[in-house]
């Protein structure tokens, strides 16, 4: 995987770097800023929400009595970390509760047609992906909640990162959607590439060894990981940034 890593720019996410890294065609730059791109994938009602929240004045009043729990918050952003990471970097042999979702590999006596099939690879990109929101969201809902019972100042920036993730939630599911068909491609490049190479040395192929530290089944896997986990990296960002705002007002009120 290191193909393109020259074509990424300082501050891109670390799933876009992983990403790049993974195609062979020139990618352009976008001409277009942040606020730009923005405002195509939000629709008219979503804008004008957003609109609305940004230009409130900061909600006045007392808030709720409950204690911050930042500690709370940051300690179970650490546990969904590792419940989620652990199983993709053990290639599923340690998931908990979610039995024989484990990263495919090729059987014993497979047949180089049965080995070089994707479509398990894709099914299983597509499970992770699923853990991985439904584990995120009520976690991103508990911190907007410590927000909102903290300040008027951080229960407007809760109520922004709620409308944020509804608006652009539609957007991110496309996107993310098309990983599994980007890894496919990776995968044929891979498998073609061991094709050539057997077609200038022939030998026997036997799939036992394309899981070889050196065979080309055991580099897509690894770069398989390397996107799974820079995905989950990408989705916990905003759970993040709130804990760190969180974080931040308590450190003003000591």
């Amino acid at each position: 995987m290191t193909q393109g890593a020259s074509r990424t720019t300082f501050g891109s996410s670390r799933l876009v770097r992983v990403l790049a890294e993974l195609t062979v065609d020139e990618v352009a730059d976008s001409k277009q800023s942040f606020a730009e791109r923005l405002g195509q994938w939000l629709d008219i009602a979503d804008a004008l929400s957003l609109y609305s929240a940004l230009n409130a004045g900061v909600p006045q009043g007392r808030t709720g009595t409950q204690p911050p729990a930042d500690n709370t918050l940051r300690g179970e952003l650490a546990r969904v970390r590792a419940a989620l990471a652990t199983p993709i970097t053990t290639d599923g042999m340690q998931s908990q509760g979610r039995p024989g979702l484990e990263l495919p590999a090729p059987e014993p006596g497979a047949t180089i047609d049965s080995a070089t099939d994707f479509a398990p690879y894709h099914r299983y990109y597509i499970a992770r992906q699923r853990d991985i929101a439904t584990a995120v969201a009520p976690l991103r809902a508990a911190a907007r909640k410590a927000l909102a019972g903290r300040s008027p100042r951080l229960r407007r920036l809760a109520e922004l990162d709620a409308l944020m993730e509804e608006a652009l939630a539609p957007r991110e599911r496309n996107l993310l959607a098309t990983i599994p068909a980007l890894l496919g491609k990776r995968f044929e490049a891979l498998l073609a590439a061991h094709r050539a190479t057997l077609a200038q040395a022939p030998a026997q192929d036997d799939p036992r060894q394309w899981m070889q530290p050196d065979g080309w089944l055991a580099l897509f896997r690894k770069d398989l990981r390397a996107v799974l986990l820079a995905e989950l990296a990408l989705r916990l960002q905003p759970v993040e940034g709130l804990i760190a705002a969180l974080d931040n007002e308590v450190t003003k009120q000591q």
